[in-house]
């Protein structure tokens, strides 16, 4: 076969270290906009994304060759950094380490972007914790929580500038 063709769609989450909510409305549009320019220069695609002050969703159209964990790797690199030069916090802002990553069927396409897009209006019912177990649940992946996230320490977080 001369080409080769595929369909790769995930749903890709992770979190801002500690669960701090520190993802402003303010700057949340660019961060969106300089994560799509990741994915873009990595000749991936982004198909939805949106969050809320504490975590991120990505939908996301991957190539056979991209290795997941090398792009998330540089997402979250890439923009800790890019929120960090630009001061958007006071004090260190990092993503907690690891993600979620769920294939999506062509089938529910639709459904999965207007999950991303709706991200405000579920979490108003939802916490992110409580959000994430679901989808470990529906997707049946194994986990023990206390492996999951520490969702009831703290870690030391930057705080919003004004």
């Amino acid at each position: 076969m001369a080409n080769t063709f595929s369909q790769i769609y995930v749903h890709t989450v992770f979190a801002v270290k500690g669960r701090g909510d520190f993802i402003s409305k303010k700057w949340q549009d660019e961060l969106f906009k300089y994560i799509c320019g990741i994915v873009n220069n990595n000749q991936q695609k982004v198909f939805a994304i949106n969050g809320i002050p504490n975590h991120i969703h990505i939908l996301l159209s991957i190539k056979p060759n991209c290795l997941l964990s090398d792009l998330m790797k540089d997402i979250k690199a890439s923009s800790s950094k890019w929120i960090n030069v630009n001061k958007f916090v006071i004090g260190k802002f990092q993503w907690q380490e690891g993600f979620g990553a769920f294939s999506v069927s062509q089938s529910q396409l639709n459904k999965v972007i207007a999950y991303i897009n709706n991200q405000e209006v579920h979490h108003q019912k939802l916490s992110f914790k409580e959000e994430y177990i679901e989808f470990l649940k529906s997707y049946k992946i194994e986990y023990d929580e206390k492996y999951i996230f520490n969702f009831e320490e703290r870690d030391i977080a930057p705080t919003e500038l004004n």
